[in-house]
């Protein structure tokens, strides 16, 4: 360390570059924050040994960039996670899945209920699916399912084990008469990201329509034929 930097410049420095650094990863530009990081890793070799060592930092900022990309509540990526990625994903579904009337499990059973229901959901819609692909909570009970299969039926399938996984669910020992559903819309492997989204909710509203508890895409090659499935049948509409 030469006279002209003290050390309690120097440690000034390496704090403003790693708030910096923080700052930055919060807002999901990495770059930025690992370039001061960098910046706050060389100030710190000039310090003496008592100084905390630079790994500190790198846990740091990795940490800035778990949590800005997971939604605190069920751990599952976030909608900032989602639209960063999405439009670099291609051929990918999409799964629009949406609790059935969650406003009355919060109005009947409270929101610390509701809570462990959207917890427990996550979980089951994040084991479903294959590897590569994930879940991500788009706001309030709905979640998306990204899945890294082009076959429609394939994909349908997917969903459709996630749907019976939660019906199945002994929600009972969540909360004694508590029971849970789920609906959900698939788009197909192509499109934009927006248009994915898009059509992955207008298959959702066609679930909703049809009773909840299912799942609505449209088949291929069958000309203004969607297909829903549900707990209880099988069947086309048009």
């Amino acid at each position: 360390m030469t006279p002209a930097e003290p050390v309690h410049d120097t440690a000034a420095l390496v704090s403003a570059h790693e708030s910096l650094a923080a700052a930055f990863a919060e807002q999901g530009d990495w770059r930025s924050a690992y370039e001061h990081l960098r910046s706050a890793l060389g100030h710190a070799r000039r310090l003496p040994a008592a100084t905390p060592i630079p790994e500190q930092y790198r846990r740091e900022v990795e940490q800035l960039r778990h949590e800005s990309l997971t939604d605190a509540l069920t751990g599952v990526y976030n909608r900032r996670y989602l639209d960063r990625t999405l439009p670099w994903l291609d051929p990918v579904a999409v799964a629009l899945v949406d609790l059935d009337e969650f406003k009355s499990v919060n109005d009947r059973f409270g929101h610390d209920v509701g809570d462990r229901v959207l917890r427990q959901v996550a979980r089951i819609l994040r084991q479903s699916l294959p590897p590569g692909g994930f879940c991500a909570r788009y706001g309030g009970e709905e979640f998306v399912l990204v899945v890294p299969v082009t076959s429609p039926r394939t994909v349908a399938a997917i969903v459709e084990r996630a749907r019976m996984r939660v019906e199945q669910f002994p929600w009972r020992t969540v909360e004694p008469g508590l029971a849970v559903t789920i609906s959900a819309g698939i788009s197909p492997a192509d499109g934009d990201a927006d248009a994915r989204l898009r059509i992955a909710d207008e298959f959702l509203y066609q679930a909703k329509r049809e009773g909840r508890n299912s799942v609505a895409f449209e088949e291929p090659r069958e000309a203004d034929s969607i297909r829903t499935l549900s707990a209880y049948s099988v069947r086309p509409h048009s």
